[in-house]
């Protein structure tokens, strides 16, 4: 990417770790034989483990830094908060939330089988978009299709932060300067399970 952040994680870097964490971990097993497939694997409560390409595109948008702080909405299986970890280093930290209680208890786990202390799954608070006591983030990933422009998630990026974001059907950049001005760029069509607080 030409405009890519100096020091952010390249598609190859993304592709080793994603590569090296596997995605077996992180599925229910009946899901685990199609781990490889580069394809949305169920969950469970309507949600998916996303496809990998996808993934690897989103986070490669995103711009991971080591010692970076990062937030995952939406984070479903954990993989995504794993894949962060391993991005942002032991300097780092990663926070994943999600809504539904059996799906972040699973998370949780399977980031914690990783062995990633500096990464942690929260259950999501009611009626509260990501985790704003917490911020601000240089980096933001949501895994979930959100209606608008979620403000209250452009509001918990720090100075310099970048959060990946679908919207619609398109998939947005939103990059805060260090004054507080926002930028919205658009990479391509997806389909993602609804953004819901």
């Amino acid at each position: 990417m030409a405009d890519q952040a100096a020091g952010a994680a390249t598609a190859a870097e993304i592709l080793l770790v994603m590569r090296e964490l596997g995605r077996r971990p992180f599925l229910p097993a009946d899901q685990r034989p199609y781990a490889g497939v580069d394809a949305p694997l169920p969950i469970g409560h309507g949600q998916t483990n996303s496809q990998p390409s996808t993934v690897l595109n989103m986070l490669e948008l995103l711009e991971v830094e080591p010692g970076a702080s990062v937030l995952d909405v939406g984070c479903g299986s954990g993989w995504t908060t794993a894949i962060l970890a391993r991005l942002v280093g032991e300097t780092g930290r990663v926070l994943g939330v999600e809504r539904i209680p059996e799906l972040t208890r699973r998370a949780r786990k399977a980031v914690e089988d990783q062995h990633l202390p500096w990464a942690q799954v929260r259950q999501a608070i009611p009626g509260v978009l990501g985790l704003p006591d917490e911020g601000p983030y240089d980096r933001i990933l949501v895994s979930a299709q959100a209606d608008t422009m979620p403000t209250e998630l452009v509001d918990q990026l720090a100075p310099g932060g970048v959060m990946v974001v679908p919207v619609g059907w398109l998939m947005h950049r939103v990059r805060k300067d260090a004054t507080g001005a926002v930028r919205d760029t658009t990479h391509g069509e997806y389909s993602f399970v609804p953004l819901i607080t």
